[in-house]
């Protein structure tokens, strides 16, 4: 609703809504000191009134043979169905989560990491029995987003898991799937204290956590700079968010135990 775009101090907002069904237009002007004189446009909507162009479809065709022979790549087997539901993974464990979870430590354990952090909503798919694919991981996590390991004490793990669970009656998608580490809640308590029993894998069993100590930890680059409102992390010492594509790290772990 309102005009487009529509001007809040001095800055042009526009929205052409999801999925494709809007191409937003807009022609902006500058004078010599970087200052916006004009902005205007319309969000176009994108029918079957609008052709194709015969030329950049013929285009796109030969671009997309190379992408779905990788997509079409057969990673490994999953033994029975993994689950990655949105209804699951973004209010308890789930299959998808302990999978991309175990896959990062896998990556990263050589270098002292034990815990695990994955966002619930960054799981956009489930992975049906039987051949798994490229695309199919693809599909799972469509982010490209990238290992990121860094150093947390315990209580602001701690925080990070409350913020995890903090609006877990709205299904947001903030939820953490973890490995190395395992909790309680209590939705029916307030936001920020609804974590307990929170126990690290130490030495081959499970340990309260220690708010003192450091940990070595593993999430996505996203999480990591504070998505889903894990800013917490921000500020995570010996922080390194350039390790490999999640999707390849988890493609590489199905392969190496297949079948899953």
């Amino acid at each position: 609703a309102g005009p487009y775009p529509t001007m809040v101090n001095g800055v042009a907002v526009v929205q052409a809504y999801a999925y494709g069904k809007f191409l937003g237009e807009l022609n902006v002007s500058f004078d010599a000191q970087g200052n916006l004189t004009s902005a205007t446009g319309e969000p176009l909507i994108m029918d079957a009134g609008v052709e194709e162009d015969a030329m950049i479809k013929a285009h796109i065709g030969a671009a997309s043979e190379p992408l779905e022979t990788i997509r079409n790549t057969i990673v490994g087997q999953a033994k029975s169905a993994i689950d990655g539901s949105r209804e699951n993974c973004r209010a308890k464990a789930c299959e998808m989560g302990q999978l991309v979870t175990a896959a990062m430590l896998a990556k990263v354990s050589d270098q002292g990491v034990t815990i695990a952090l994955q966002n619930g909503g960054g799981l956009r798919a489930s992975l049906d029995a039987g051949d798994v694919t490229m695309g199919e991981v693809y599909a799972v996590l469509p982010f490209q987003n990238t290992l990121a390991t860094f150093e947390i004490d315990g209580a602001t793990l701690v925080a990070a898991l409350e913020n995890g669970v903090s609006k877990v009656e709205e299904g947001a998608g903030r939820f953490p799937q973890v490995a190395g580490i395992r909790f309680a809640f209590d939705a029916s308590k307030a936001a920020g204290e609804r974590v307990s029993d929170v126990e690290v894998a130490e030495g081959g069993s499970w340990v309260a956590i220690d708010s003192g100590k450091t940990y070595k930890a593993v999430t996505n680059n996203y999480v990591r700079n504070g998505g889903d409102g894990y800013k917490m992390l921000r500020n995570a010492k010996n922080a390194y968010d350039y390790g490999p594509d999640l999707a390849e790290v988890v493609a590489d772990y199905i392969a190496a135990n297949s079948p899953y």
